[in-house]
C-alpha cells in the first residue's frame, strides 16, 4: 500500500461567519482536492473538520499518512497526546466535541503522523487548501455546520 500525504487547511470569515475547508490528497501520481463551505462556523472547526474529512476520504483501513496542516489546534492536541485526555474526561468543558470524536474514529484507523506548516509561506500544497477552503467559503452553496453550537 502506498505512502498517503495529506495537506489540509481551515478558514473563517468573521470568526464565526462564513467558513470553509480545503485538502489536498496524493499518493503515488494520484492527486485529489475536496472542499467544501458552511454559513456560520469558526476557523478551529474548519481546520479539524478538513482533517476529518481527509482521513473519511481515504479508501483502505491501515493506510499510511503524513498529514500536514497549519493549525496548531488540531496538530499539537494530538502530537502532545491532549485529544486523549479530553476524550477519557468526556471531552467536559472543550468545544467541538463532536469533531473530536469524528476525528478519533477515522484517526484511529490509519496511522497517521502529523506535521506542522506554516501558514501562508512557500508551502505551495498548503497555499492550494487555503485558495480551496477560502473559495469554498465564498461559494454560492453553503451547508450547515450541525455540529457548531454558537460558542
Amino acid at each position: 500500500m502506498a505512502d498517503i500525504t495529506i495537506y489540509t487547511d481551515g478558514s473563517a470569515r468573521g470568526n464565526p461567519g462564513p467558513g470553509g475547508y480545503g485538502i489536498v490528497l496524493m499518493s503515488g501520481p494520484y492527486r485529489k482536492e475536496l472542499s467544501a463551505g458552511y454559513r456560520l462556523t469558526t476557523n478551529n472547526r474548519m481546520e479539524l473538520m478538513a482533517v476529518c474529512v481527509a482521513l473519511e476520504a481515504l479508501k483502505y483501513d491501515g493506510s499510511n499518512v503524513t498529514l500536514y496542516s497549519d493549525s496548531k489546534y488540531v496538530i499539537e492536541a494530538v502530537n502532545q497526546r491532549w485529544v486523549f485526555g479530553w476524550e477519557r474526561k468526556g471531552f467536559a468543558g472543550k468545544k467541538n466535541p463532536d469533531l473530536w470524536m469524528r476525528f478519533l474514529r477515522v484517526y484511529r484507523r490509519h496511522n497517521v503522523r502529523f506535521v506542522w506548516v506554516k501558514g501562508h509561506a512557500s508551502t505551495v500544497e498548503n497555499n492550494r487548501c487555503d485558495e480551496l477552503a477560502v473559495a469554498a467559503a465564498l461559494g454560492a452553496t453553503l451547508l450547515e455546520d450541525v455540529g457548531y453550537d454558537g460558542q
